[in-house]
């Protein structure tokens, strides 16, 4: 797990809609990155909306927000368009990015062992630098958390 005034790991990852974004190409902007377990399932829809709903607020701060999650563009396509998000929605298939942010764990359900997305938040400062990390999130509320942490910039 990545800790404050860490280097936040570069990527370029695909988006929904097309085209790729570049954490590094965002500066001085901050930005925060959500990360999800999959698409369309009870609370990263909630976690997406909650985001979306927010949206211009973040913007008006000057954040740039983006969840990420292994599941294609393609499906990150439907879940936006189901859900009307606002949010750009990235496409880490191969999980690299997950892993270089600490949040591909050893997940347990059921009594079954395996490999997912823990739901966490990462908040990066114009600067490239990890400001806070939220692990475990708990939706209810948590996008109302991380916005008033971006306005304490």
């Amino acid at each position: 797990m990545l800790k404050p005034a860490e280097a936040a790991p570069d990527f370029t990852l695909p988006r929904d809609g097309g085209g790729n974004v570049t954490l590094s190409e965002l500066r001085p902007a901050p930005v925060v990155l959500f990360f999800y377990p999959k698409d369309d399932t009870s609370g990263c829809t909630k976690e997406a909306i909650a985001f979306t709903g927010l949206g211009q607020e973040f913007e008006a701060a000057g954040a740039k927000v983006f969840g990420i999650s292994k599941d294609t563009v393609a499906k990150h396509d439907k879940f936006r368009d189901k859900h009307e998000l606002g949010i750009p929605l990235l496409s880490d298939a191969e999980s690299d990015v997950c892993e270089q942010y600490g949040v591909w764990k050893e997940k347990s359900m059921y009594g079954k062992k395996f490999m997912g997305i823990e739901r966490t938040t990462v908040l990066i400062g114009g600067d490239g630098k990890v400001v806070r990390v939220w692990p475990k999130v708990k939706v209810p509320g948590h996008a109302e958390e991380v916005l008033e942490a971006v306005k304490a910039l």
